[in-house]
This record gives structure tokens, C-alpha cells and sequence, in this order.
């Protein structure tokens, strides 16, 4: 298992798409903690914090698809670096001007969250240019969800320490500068600059016109909803069982499950479609979530959020797969970018229904809502399974626009599950 990831690692530029994308993501995974931060150091209310924060959510659920279509068209540099920037000076606006006026710090949190640069998308679109076999690129997959959560881990204790050591507004401003660096050290090398969509069909709907792609997009829409509740119940937990300490330690045990199944995931090669065998993880994902509502004491809760986590990663893995078998020829970046849009908003809306449910029907009501949430994402996609079948593709190569000093590459997404992946992404 190791092996087959140092393999993938040393593949030339691997390593480096990788570890540049989660720098680049830095700022979006840190964004609601460093925001809230900030706006209480400078006097502003939770409800006001969370209304920066909810601003800066909406346009990035809003802006990460349709930067995802401006990458398909003209590429990852032209597209990925500006928006970076774009961002990142958003966020020196709110950090130098603070909540006077406060119509300035709301537009400033539009312009971060509408120009953050669709990374997670552009990273799995080149996947196929980059590694050699089809494995390898179910590898990258499954090492790219796994990599989340230790991003998701590691960038909030970054805010913090960046906060005890200068200030909440260093704090915004050293994650930015961070996430611009991860931005530029993906767009100047080789892959990214020569990657072109493939030709694509002029269509408003772009990627959504892809009936399997919507099933998908509905199935981690409730995901992201079933997560998002988690978050929420497991504070509710802490205040029954002793503090912030055990919502941390189930949050954790949740990430570490999910680090855990990823990796095993990713270690081998799976029979069946992917189609077949998400339905198999969503399933497995789904009850998982269940044991949660029975809230036992906090060793054997911490263990069932743990379990709980384990099929996270491996579900997310393998819907990239799906995603790119699904997705209209030369739409891939902006149908990676809506499931990240769909897992956003999911998010929101788990945190937002959890919050209730919990107030009126306690802790086990409050768990049951992922519950719920599992098991719809489980019901769409068994319920329109016939738009997730496994159907032959015609085989589109990509146009390449490679320097004059450079050799020609394969590049975008060339069906990574198909026969005859070898063939298509040599050069």
C-alpha cells in the first residue's frame, strides 16, 4: 500500500500538484474560523460574524462553478492565478478596513468567497495527464480526499497559532499569502499550463446537463448536509459530557476514520463500476451515521464516530471517479467544482437544521439529522440508479497547446475507467 502511493509521489509533478492545491485551498478551509476571529477581536457580535461568514460561503458556493467553466475554456493559468489574487485581496480589504464601514467588509467577503480559485477541481482534471495508469489516478483520487482532512485538521491549529503569535488580522493575512503561493506554485508548472479542455459542446447548462452528474450532486448534497450536523450535534454532545474537549475529540475520531478508510481505499484496485460500488459506500457511510443517535457515554461515542468516518473518504474518491465518467466532454473542472458547490451548500444547511433540532429535541435528535441525511443521499442514488449506469463514452482527445520548447503532453480528462486508458494519456 505504501509503495503504490511513493510510487505515485515520485511520479514527476505529482507531489507538487498535490501539495500546491492544499496550499492553495488553505484559505477556503480556514475562511469561517479566521473570519470569526477577526470580527469578534474587533468588537462584532456572533450574529455579525456569521453573517460575514454565510456572505463569504454563498459566493464562493456561487463562484467556484462558473471559475470552474472559465477554466474549461481558457485554461488553468489564466483563470487559477487571477482568481487567487482576486481572493486574497478581498481578504486584505476586510483585514485592513475591519467592520468600519461595514458595507466595505460585507463586499469585501463577496469578492474572497466569489474569485476563490476552483483548485480541488483543476487538480482532479489533471490526475489523468499526470499518472500513468488508471490505478494510479483511483490512487490520486482517494490520496486527494484523504489529504482534505488532514488540511481540515492541520489549517485551523495554523489560524490559531498564527493568531497567539501576531493577530487575528496577521492571521487572515498569513493564510492568504499562503494560499496565493499554493495557487502559483500549481499554475507555472508544466501540467497546469499546458492542460486544455477538451472541445466542448456550447450549452448554458455546461456540465448540469449530465443527468448522472445531477444524481450525484444531489447524493453529496446530503452528505455535506449529514456532516454539517455532525459538527453541530457533537457541540451539543460536549455540553452534556464535559466541555469543548470531547466535541474536538469526536470530531477528530471522525477525521481519523475518514484518513484511515482513504487510505486502504486507495491502496488497491476495486472490482465493479464505480457507479456500483458508490452505492455500495454511501450505503456503508449511511450506517455508519446511524449508531450516533443512541449518544452512549464519550469512550464508546468517540469509537462510533470514528467508524463513522471511515467510508468519507472512500465515497468522496470514488465519486471523483464517477464525476469524470459523467461529465460532458470538456466540462470536467466546472463539474468538479459543482460538487464541491453541492457539498458546500449541503454543509450550510445541515448546520442550519441541526441547530433546531437539537434545541427542541436534544442530542439524539440532533445526531439523527446525519442520519437522515446518509440515508437520502443513499435513496437518490439507488432511486435514479438508471442515470449512473455504465455507459460506453466515445473516446475524445483533448486539444494541446504545449511551448515551443516543451514536449508535447496529454492533457485534461481523458476517461480515467475506461479500456484503453493507457493508450489515450501517453503521449
Amino acid at each position: 500500500m505504501a509503495a503504490g502511493y511513493g510510487e505515485l509521489l515520485r511520479t514527476p509533478h505529482a507531489a507538487r500538484l498535490l501539495i500546491g492545491t492544499l496550499l492553495g485551498r488553505l484559505p477556503n478551509a480556514t475562511a469561517a474560523l479566521a473570519v470569526l476571529l477577526f470580527a469578534r477581536a474587533e468588537g462584532g457580535s456572533y450574529a455579525l460574524a456569521g453573517g460575514l461568514s454565510a456572505v463569504y460561503g454563498v459566493a464562493n458556493a456561487v463562484g467556484q462553478p462558473l471559475l470552474g467553466r472559465a477554466v474549461d475554456r481558457f485554461g488553468q493559468t489564466w483563470v487559477m492565478l487571477p482568481a487567487a489574487v482576486a481572493s486574497a485581496l478581498g481578504m486584505v480589504l476586510f483585514a485592513v478596513v475591519g467592520l468600519d464601514p461595514l458595507p466595505v467588509a460585507y463586499a469585501a467577503m463577496l469578492i474572497a468567497g466569489l474569485f476563490t480559485p476552483p483548485l480541488e477541481g483543476g487538480l482532479r482534471a489533471l490526475w489523468p495527464s499526470v499518472l500513468r495508469r488508471e490505478d494510479q489516478v483511483h490512487a490520486a483520487y482517494a490520496l486527494d480526499a484523504v489529504a482534505q482532512e488532514v488540511m481540515f485538521a492541520v489549517g485551523p491549529l495554523l489560524v490559531t497559532l498564527s493568531v497567539a503569535v501576531w493577530s487575528e488580522a496577521a492571521a487572515l493575512l498569513v493564510i492568504n499569502a499562503i494560499g496565493v503561493a499554493g495557487a502559483l506554485w500549481v499554475v507555472v508548472s508544466r501540467p497546469s499550463r499546458q492542460w486544455r479542455s477538451a472541445p466542448r459542446e456550447a450549452h448554458w447548462l455546461g456540465a448540469l446537463r449530465s443527468p448522472g452528474l445531477l444524481v450525484l450532486l444531489g447524493s453529496f448534497f446530503f452528505i455535506g448536509l449529514a456532516l454539517g450536523a455532525i459538527a453541530v450535534a457533537a457541540v451539543a454532545y460536549a455540553d452534556e459530557h464535559g466541555g469543548g474537549a470531547v466535541s474536538s475529540g469526536l470530531l477528530s475520531a471522525l477525521g481519523v476514520g475518514a484518513l484511515a478508510g482513504g487510505i486502504v481505499y486507495g491502496g488497491r484496485t476495486w472490482p465493479g463500476t464505480p457507479e456500483r460500488r458508490l452505492r455500495l459506500l454511501v450505503a456503508a457511510l449511511a450506517l455508519g451515521y446511524l449508531p450516533l443517535m443512541l449518544v452512549p457515554g464519550v469512550v464508546m461515542m468517540t469509537v462510533l464516530a470514528g467508524v463513522a468516518g471511515v467510508f468519507l473518504a472512500p465515497a468522496l474518491a470514488c465519486a471523483f471517479v464517477v464525476v469524470d465518467r459523467h461529465a460532458p466532454t470538456g466540462t470536467v473542472t466546472e463539474a468538479f467544482s459543482w460538487l464541491v458547490t453541492s457539498f458546500v451548500v449541503g454543509n450550510a444547511l445541515g448546520t442550519a437544521v441541526a441547530g433546531p433540532a437539537v434545541q427542541f429535541g436534544g442530542v439524539a435528535l440532533g445526531f439523527a439529522v446525519p442520519a437522515a441525511g446518509g440515508v437520502a443521499a443513499l435513496a437518490v442514488l439507488v432511486a435514479a440508479r438508471r442515470f449512473l449506469q455504465d455507459l460506453p463514452r466515445p473516446v475524445v482527445r483533448p486539444t494541446v497547446h504545449p511551448t515551443s520548447d516543451e514536449p508535447r503532453a496529454e492533457n485534461d480528462r481523458n476517461r480515467a475507467v475506461e479500456p484503453g486508458f493507457r493508450a489515450r494519456h501517453q503521449a
